[in-house]
Formats: structure tokens, C-alpha cells, sequence
């Protein structure tokens, strides 16, 4: 007797909501794969985008079991932007010591070497910004920057505010990192095409993202990398307010050269 032959489980096309394109992807993150570095032994790197997708930045996510970390004092010629989503991390830098709980955040400038761990407590999570920094003549460069986002500044417009957690308004900064706030039903109030790129983590809730000509559905934990002057607006759906880690570079004049970094 001849076996079946299995078949796929009903809707498994359907409910593929992964994307890629030259400007933009969507990317669940139960198909983002682990990566393992040799300067951050037993820990997981998730990398969510960098320049091998065409982005200028690259974003990860951290997943450092209890004690684990950074092997010692690194420094990578890099600035780096860490934000904790769970558990706490220990950090080195600029011989100060800071302990950075979830909505903590820290930027390490450029030539800094640091190191980050997680605590005893249990398995820590963060959101991982690197980039190469860009310099600006006669500003001098930013410093060691820790917070959280429960203190950071706050900017209202009605059913919407953000948190603005890095770089906003500060020329010597060549990124912003802020958390993007919307109730339900509420949105921005035009499609946007800038020169900015972005990276976008979706921290809590359910909105409806529009990428070039095409709308997509992103729930809590996905990630969406815009390239510059993607057409895009945003919708918040479901019932309770929706949050949003947002990178984008500003501050910084056109290039022409073959490196070419959009900025604002």
C-alpha cells in the first residue's frame, strides 16, 4: 500500500507575512536565525538587517544567558546604541559601571572600548544598533550616554508621542533612537518619503504598515528596515496602544561619493 504523501498544513501560504525587497522587509521574528560571534561567547545574535540587505546600519537582537556576555573590553570602531527589552545587563565603559533594566538604554560612542553582560538574575535581552559614526566638522563628537525610557523626554501630539531617547536635535549625534507611541485607530497624518532610513521593532501591539505601494500587518516582535524615501504611513490596530523602537540617521549632509549615507 502506497504511504500518503504529506501536505502541507492548511493557510501555510497565506499566513507567510515575511517580505524583502530592495527597499524594504518585513521580517517576523520566528524566521530571523541565530548567529554566534566570537567576541560574545554563549550569547545569540539575532541580526535583523545590515549592509548585506542594502541598509547603511546594522540592528540585532541580543540574547545573553545569566553571566554571560561581551568577551572583556571591546571596540570595534563602531558607535553602538544597546536598548534592554528583558532582564538587566551590566555595563564597562569610560571605567563607569551601569546596570540597565528593561527601557534602559546606552550609546557608546566611536573608539570607546566597553563590555556588557547580563546579570545573575536570568537571561537578558537587548536591541543592538552599530554603525560607523559620522563626523562632523567643528562639533565635537558625543560622550558615554545612558537612560530609560520612563525619564527620557517626551514629545505629545494628541493620540500620538514618542519618547525621545537619543540624538533628537543634537548635531554632534548622526542617529535618533526614539519609541513611537500610537492609540488604537490613530496614525500618521501623511505617507511619508524622506531621506532617512529606518529600523523599526515593533515592541507591543498590532498596526497596519504601509511600505511603497503595499500594506502590511506587524505584530509585537517584528522588524521592518525603510530605505530612504520609501513611501510609508502607519496605522495602529487591534486594542491597546502600540510602541516602536525607531532608528533613523539625521544631521548630516548629502554624500556623493560611492559610499553615499542619506541623512537630514
Amino acid at each position: 500500500m502506497r504511504t500518503p504523501t504529506p501536505r502541507p498544513a492548511p493557510g501555510i501560504i497565506g499566513h507567510n507575512r515575511t517580505m524583502l525587497t530592495p527597499h524594504y522587509c518585513v521580517f517576523p521574528p520566528e524566521g530571523i536565525m541565530d548567529s554566534l560571534l566570537p567576541g560574545w561567547p554563549g550569547c545569540i545574535i539575532r541580526f535583523q538587517t545590515s549592509p548585506a540587505m542594502g541598509a547603511r546600519f546594522a540592528q540585532a537582537l541580543l540574547i545573553a544567558p545569566a553571566g554571560h556576555g561581551s568577551a572583556g573590553l571591546l571596540d570595534d570602531g563602531l558607535e553602538h546604541f544597546f536598548y534592554v527589552q528583558q532582564g538587566a545587563f551590566t555595563l564597562v565603559a569610560e571605567r563607569r559601571t551601569a546596570t540597565l533594566g528593561p527601557g534602559g538604554f546606552a550609546y557608546i560612542p566611536v573608539g570607546m572600548a566597553y563590555a556588557l553582560a547580563a546579570t545573575a538574575a536570568g537571561e537578558a535581552r537587548a536591541i543592538w544598533v552599530k554603525r560607523p559614526y559620522v563626523a562632523l566638522p567643528g562639533v565635537p563628537a558625543p560622550g558615554l550616554r545612558t537612560g530609560h525610557r520612563d525619564t527620557a523626554a517626551r514629545e505629545d501630539n494628541g493620540p500620538r508621542w514618542r519618547h525621545l531617547l537619543l540624538g533628537t536635535r543634537d548635531m554632534s549625534m548622526d542617529f535618533e533612537m526614539n519609541i513611537m507611541c500610537y492609540r488604537p485607530g490613530a496614525h500618521f497624518w501623511c505617507i511619508e518619503t524622506h531621506i532617512m532610513e529606518h529600523g523599526l521593532v515593533m515592541l507591543q501591539g498590532q498596526a497596519l504598515q504601509l511600505l511603497g505601494r503595499d500594506w502590511h500587518e506587524i505584530w509585537t516582535g517584528d522588524f521592518v528596515w525603510m530605505g530612504p524615501y520609501l513611501p510609508q504611513q502607519i496605522y495602529a490596530t487591534g486594542e491597546e496602544v502600540i510602541e516602536y523602537l525607531l532608528y533613523k540617521d539625521v544631521n548630516r549632509d548629502v554624500s556623493f561619493g560611492a559610499d553615499a549615507r542619506p541623512g537630514a
